[in-house]
């Protein structure tokens, strides 16, 4: 077992860490960057819950020879000047709530982003924290609906490097805000602020990132999350059972996913004569290849295909003002009653402490 050293500091301010994790995006828009993601994100037996062998034989084989290929371009149409829209949104999502934070005074946190699978990755984020002086760390999985397969992982690999610490850091977790009212009113705000430059479509559909129904079977909560997160989107938008429904997207492999498909739903609507339909996903905190490609493009096409005439997709929170206050809000209610020391008196008797133990070593 290998134990991290000089994880503390008797001469600086202690520190709470919050660590920012979003689930993580290819380092480029090529085959290769890619095929490394996939990799390691479809290995994750959090994501894909059969017998790792079967899986791997799979995945191998089947998946990374040609799938990254086919991905190429739907990343390279949504690449920015910025890199990967997820991880640049996300980088201002923090440097924004730092800001805000140290315009209160409240300088003793220390913002880090991480992604899930890729860069930046956790483990080297929480591991600066122990080169800032921070034994407290608020762990914010940017998932407002629970799931094992996303904010289950995120504990699994906060976990597995913490193994490695000698002194573990005090540990605090979000593990959804599906139904925080500071998150609803910045879901209800961004869509009535887009109705109002944008002619209103006959229905809203809520599409949410699909999952094996299987899960929901053992017993995993993220459904219910889902719906609730709708429901109570629909009633602070004051709309009836008829002019809204939830879907679920993102479907991967022959199995049973969570029904009803977004990209089923959307052809029925076109056929029966509602023609006109607004699209938003509440489940991403972030626009990525999931919203901004497969949402605003693919399934565009399929509404349009099927006889509708307007598809509008309501962009995700991103860095918006209210999405910023909404996660502030979340960050002040799980740091409650955290102390640090930081004045001056306390400092220099820790700095004594220091030379002490120096002065042991020598």
């Amino acid at each position: 077992m290998k134990f991290h050293a000089e994880q503390f500091k008797h001469d600086q301010a202690e520190k709470i860490g919050i660590l920012l994790v979003n689930l993580g995006s290819p380092d480029a828009p090529d085959a290769a960057s890619i095929r490394r993601f996939l990799r390691e994100f479809l290995s994750d037996q959090r994501v894909i819950e059969m017998p790792k062998f079967v899986w791997q034989l799979i995945l191998n084989l089947l998946v990374l020879p040609f799938r990254p290929k086919r991905l190429v371009p739907l990343y390279q149409a949504i690449w920015t000047s910025e890199g990967s829209p997820l991880v640049a949104i996300a980088e201002k999502q923090k440097n924004k709530l730092e800001a805000a934070f140290i315009e209160k005074g409240h300088t003793h946190l220390n913002f880090a982003l991480a992604m899930r699978y890729g860069n930046p990755d956790i483990a080297s984020a929480i591991r600066q924290f122990a080169r800032d002086n921070v034994h407290k760390v608020l762990v914010f999985p940017t998932y407002a609906q629970y799931s094992g397969s996303t904010t289950a992982s995120i504990f699994d690999a906060v976990s597995a490097e913490l193994q490695q610490w000698r002194w573990i850091p005090e540990l605090r977790f979000i593990n959804s805000y599906h139904d925080q009212a500071q998150h609803i009113q910045a879901l209800a705000d961004s869509v009535q602020t887009y109705w109002q430059t944008h002619k209103k479509g006959k229905k809203l559909i809520m599409s949410f990132h699909g999952l094996p129904k299987v899960y929901l079977s053992k017993g995993d909560p993220y459904f219910c999350q889902c719906h609730k997160t709708a429901r109570l989107l629909a009633d602070k938008l004051k709309l009836d059972e008829s002019q809204w429904t939830i879907t679920f997207q993102s479907r991967f492999g022959k199995q049973e996913w969570l029904k009803p498909y977004t990209s089923k739903t959307l052809a029925d609507l076109a056929q029966q004569g509602i023609d006109e339909v607004d699209v938003i996903c509440p489940g991403f905190a972030i626009d990525c290849l999931e919203t901004l490609e497969e949402i605003a493009v693919e399934n565009r096409d399929v509404f349009l295909n099927a006889g509708g005439k307007q598809y509008q997709y309501i962009p995700a929170l991103n860095d918006s003002d209210t999405n910023i206050k909404a996660m502030a809000a979340l960050i002040e209610q799980h740091t409650q009653g955290w102390q640090v020391i930081s004045d001056s008196r306390a400092l220099a008797e820790r700095k004594s402490r220091q030379l002490k133990v120096d002065n042991q070593k020598n």
